[in-house]
């Protein structure tokens, strides 16, 4: 096919089918209030969006007449669900790689295997380089590139293409043509840590909801939970 040029909130749309596929199974296919609640999402997006219900239906018809999106009936509500691997003949991996980079913005390869880690368990960052690599050299046409460095970064991020050319800051293009040197403390991209900054807070969610789930549980059998349990 073509490579598509999405509209912000088709990437987003797109984006966040494929996330969702795999991170909520149960809930997918999508229906149209679950697919708008994850658009408008305040984590693991940049930017934040706040899409209205008609952006999102039209933003899915589009993609739908470029054979992107799939729409199908389930119980009283329509239900949506991504065709990407077909419709860009990718692999999941390369598909989920691209969610990332739409949900997110760009991102080292390092971050992309953090992000990723709930949707495909990347074995190291140049198996994430691998699949980066093979969509930048894509003959049907170039589905990521790979951005220049930025001032005092380590590694150069990855941005899709879905969306169209990607402008490129001056101060990142000159970086990249500086020499090294950064020191020690500078190996360490601050993206990459501002990834694992907002895995922990993930994590520290889910166990948070764990531990309610937990003490409605004990409520409802009328147990008391122990020191060790609260």
């Amino acid at each position: 096919m073509t490579l598509p040029i999405l509209s912000p909130a088709e990437a987003r749309v797109l984006g966040v089918l494929i996330e969702k596929q795999r991170t909520v199974p149960d809930s997918y296919p999508l229906t149209l209030n679950s697919l708008l609640a994850g658009c408008n999402q305040k984590t693991s997006r940049n930017p934040v969006l706040e899409l209205s219900e008609a952006q999102v239906q039209d933003a899915l018809d589009s993609l739908r007449r470029q054979s992107l999106v799939d729409e199908s009936s389930g119980g009283r509500a329509l239900r949506y669900s991504h065709n990407a691997d077909r419709a860009l003949r990718l692999p999941s991996q390369s598909v989920i790689l691209l969610a990332v980079l739409m949900l997110r913005g760009p991102q080292t390869a390092g971050e992309l295997r953090i992000a990723s880690d709930r949707m495909h368990n990347f074995a190291d960052i140049s198996s994430v380089e691998g699949f980066l690599d093979e969509m930048a050299e894509r003959a049907a046409g170039a589905l990521v590139v790979k951005l220049p460095r930025l001032p005092g970064a380590r590694e150069a991020r990855w941005a899709h293409l879905l969306a169209g050319a990607v402008e490129v800051p001056a101060a990142a293009a000159s970086a990249d043509a500086a020499p090294g040197g950064y020191g020690p403390i500078a190996d360490v991209a601050a993206g990459e840590v501002a990834a694992l900054r907002a895995q922990v807070s993930r994590l520290e969610g889910e166990l948070a909801h764990v531990k309610g789930l937990v003490a409605r549980v004990y409520a409802e059998l009328g147990l008391q939970e122990s020191e060790d349990e609260a």
